[in-house]
């Protein structure tokens, strides 16, 4: 192969499929202690949130994301503190569905600042069976079967349960159903409300039993703790993105009335009635979060990418730009006179890039940051098999975070979910 054509390629797939530096999946501690209505300048990661923003235009270009999960029903072993079989099945699988619904119909957030636009979520549900059983456990334990969520016998942090009865919990989200224990019911300092907590890519829930309410009720406590796993912190305090508000959140529904006329919410990381909106950043955290190579959440996704879905293949046919890392699941095809350009950092610009930059032409040169200079391709999930660059592959200079100059765009036949055809 000619060094030329050989520049070409390592340079073509860097543009594509980048690789990104690891997030945390608990709980977020902020690095500030103020939000600001202003965006903050690009700070020079891949990790970035502004990098996963789906783009209304093009919808195709940030697949959905289906994140695998199952419940496991904890119970006395008189069985008479929780859901029979039968009945947890269909409860769970209506709140799942309920849940589902709220993410595909985001509204907009009551607390943004005006003009904040509403953006797909672009994530689901989905149960994961194992073989030999439909993705729903129960578990008889007198000892593991409940939840303290107050006092010195508290265990909503201990992940025993957890230990004990996960089901692939490296790569799938275990939901533990819990009860709040009788003697705690009966006491009138004891909150047995309905509550959940995330550990890791597991969670636990407890109140939904004796609440005896519809399983539309509890679909929000799902999403929200759900969205702990996937880096997303309460919205009423400072949780690193711009357009949430800081609020005192002690307004569970809206009201026609002062206070809560005017300090209701409806956000998904606050705690109210609704738990229904998702901002633009904190979209984009929790797209970060599923691109990271690193990250234990990507290894619960269903793996769609790197086995081509002839249904998914992509036609660029005008100047779009990816930043960020992105997964395809079909063919990309560049038409003639369109352009694909990712928006990474760049020593011209001193941070983020204007909208305009997308028209540069594509074979100006250009400074990179050596952090994203991690070109990946997902291996096959079904055989294992699938090419991936390695850092030897990159063209002398790369290291350093300097690249030789790009062909054209539209010297690029296709570029496939798992190589690049010239």
């Amino acid at each position: 192969m000619s060094t030329f054509r050989y520049l070409c390629q390592a340079f073509c797939l860097s543009l594509l499929l980048i690789s990104c530096s690891s997030v945390r999946t608990e709980r977020y501690e902020p690095a500030v202690t103020a939000k600001s209505d202003r965006l903050a300048r690009f700070n020079r990661s891949c990790a970035d949130w502004r990098g996963y923003l789906p783009d209304t235009a093009h919808p195709d270009h940030t697949p959905v994301r289906f994140l695998r999960v199952n419940f496991h029903i904890l119970n006395s072993r008189d069985s008479s503190h929780n859901f029979k079989p039968d009945e947890a099945r269909r409860f769970f699988g209506r709140m799942l569905e309920i849940a589902n619904a709220r993410l595909d119909s985001n509204v907009r957030n009551w607390r943004s600042p005006e003009g904040t636009p509403v953006l797909p979520s672009r994530y689901r549900y989905v149960l994961s069976p194992q073989p030999g059983d439909d993705g729903f456990y129960f578990h008889f334990d007198d000892s593991l079967y409940y939840f303290i969520s107050q006092g010195k016998n508290r265990n909503n942090y201990n992940r025993d349960v957890i230990n004990k009865y996960a089901v692939g919990k490296d790569s799938i989200v275990n939901i533990f159903v819990l009860v709040h224990p009788d003697d705690s019911i009966r006491s009138q300092s004891y909150r047995a409300n309905s509550q959940g907590i995330a550990l890791g890519t597991s969670l636990k829930m407890a109140g939904i039993y004796e609440k005896k309410e519809p399983p539309e009720n509890f679909a929000g406590l799902l999403n929200h703790e759900i969205g702990h796993i996937l880096n997303l912190s309460h919205a009423w305090t400072e949780d690193g993105c711009p357009d949430t508000e800081n609020h005192p959140n002690k307004c569970w529904d809206w009201t026609p009335e002062p206070p809560c006329r005017d300090l209701a919410t409806n956000n998904m990381m606050d705690y109210n009635a609704y738990q229904m909106a998702l901002t633009p950043c904190q979209i984009g955290r929790l797209q970060a979060v599923f691109a990271n190579e690193r990250s234990p959440v990507r290894r619960c996704l269903l793996p769609t990418w790197c086995r081509r879905d002839p249904s998914k293949d992509m036609v660029i046919r005008d100047s779009v730009a990816w930043e960020g890392a992105r997964d395809l699941e079909g063919n990309l095809i560049v038409a003639t006179g369109a352009a694909l350009r990712p928006l990474l950092p760049s020593s011209d610009t001193g941070g983020r890039h204007h909208p305009g930059a997308a028209r540069r032409p594509p074979v100006a040169r250009r400074r990179y940051s050596a952090q994203c200079l991690r070109p990946r391709l997902a291996r096959d999930p079904g055989t294992g098999k699938g090419w991936r660059a390695r850092r030897s592959a990159y063209p002398a200079g790369a290291a350093d975070g300097k690249l030789p100059p790009a062909r054209e765009t539209g010297a690029i036949t296709a570029i496939t979910a798992c190589g690049i055809i010239f």
